[in-house]
């Protein structure tokens, strides 16, 4: 217990910790403020005109439906021959549609919170995700650097606890500032729908995929924070860390990605660490398929999906493969 004390002290009295803090606290100050001198609650005329224009938006959904039934039963009115749809109208079908139009869909200027509070909180896990990756990648790196781990090891002589203790902290401080920093950023966006916008359809569906998104990226958030970690402990600095990640994103990402498009490789996103990161996050990702439809005659789907299932497999396989390996090197590694 004095360990972990110590340890949450430390990483408290980091001036990299402090600073990261108050860019947290300033991303989400200017979003906030930008969000609200954007919005205004709307006037009954336009409630009334946008109610209208959803009416008529499912209207003429409803009228190519049927449309497109018609033409594929023989029963299009002359003229209409030239109208293409698709041999399959289910596309088409507005009760086989995620959502239909409603009003708030036309309310330009009107901050609507069930509609922005994903996107607002796919923001957050963003920041909170990069957050952990640096906090971590320098909690220990310049521990290792500056002969911290050395001074704390003649206290407490035994290497695996004091680095499982430091990564323990470590994880349950960014868990518990993530919580509190998405209770108010979501609070906050729901004050300014009902001040100063719309607050919208805030039924169970709605908070429990908002919860689902919210669970996910604190996993996510965890994630990155132990890979940083790890990976500055395998280079014994912080740099280390960054310049494994720069390394990834241009040598992978961008280079293998171009090479795989150019020798025509079947389904790359597969191997993207990014194209995982989205499929965890929500839930399934599509992606383009430029090769299914080279040897196929007729109708050919062109896409393929990423589900998260075997995508939190390979995040939560590298980071095990990586934590390990740190655990390992630093069980034998010299630090003098």
């Amino acid at each position: 217990m004095n360990l972990v004390r110590a340890e949450v002290e430390r990483l408290g009295a980091r001036r990299f910790v402090q600073l990261m803090l108050v860019l947290l606290v300033l991303a989400f100050g200017v979003t906030a403020s930008t969000t609200l001198a954007g919005s205004h609650q709307p006037t009954a005329a336009e409630l009334t005109e946008a109610r209208n224009q959803a009416a008529e938006s499912r209207r003429q959904m409803d009228d190519v439906y049927r449309r497109c039934v018609d033409r594929v039963n023989g029963n299009l009115p002359p003229g209409s021959e030239q109208e293409y749809f698709p041999a399959d109208c289910s596309e088409f079908d507005p009760a086989r549609q995620d959502r239909l139009p409603v009003a708030t869909d036309f309310l330009p200027g009107v901050f609507v919170f069930s509609q922005q509070a994903e996107p607002l909180l796919y923001f957050l896990i963003a920041f909170l995700a990069l957050f952990g990756f640096l906090v971590g990648a320098s909690y220990i790196g310049a521990d290792l650097n500056s002969g911290g781990v050395v001074n704390l090891l003649l206290w407490r002589p035994r290497r695996m606890t004091v680095l499982g203790a430091k990564l323990g902290t470590l994880m349950g401080a960014v868990l518990g500032l993530s919580l509190l920093a998405s209770l108010v950023y979501l609070a906050t966006f729901w004050v300014i729908g009902q001040s100063a916008g719309l607050s919208g359809r805030l039924d169970g569906a709605f908070w429990a995929g908002l919860g689902a998104v919210h669970v996910r990226g604190l996993v996510l958030v965890l994630i990155t924070t132990v890979l940083g970690f790890a990976l500055a402990t395998l280079g014994r600095h912080t740099s280390a860390a960054l310049g494994t990640a720069a390394a990834y994103a241009v040598v992978w990402e961008l280079g293998a990605r171009l090479v795989m498009e150019i020798v025509d490789t079947a389904h790359p996103d597969r191997f993207m660490l990014s194209s995982h990161v989205g499929a965890w996050l929500s839930g399934r990702l599509e992606f383009w398929d430029a090769s299914a439809c080279a040897s196929a005659s007729g109708f050919c789907e062109r896409v393929y999906a990423l589900t998260w299932q075997p995508a939190l497999a390979v995040l939560l396989g590298l980071t095990a493969l990586l934590a390990v390996a740190a655990f390992g090197v630093f069980r034998r590694r010299d630090l003098n």
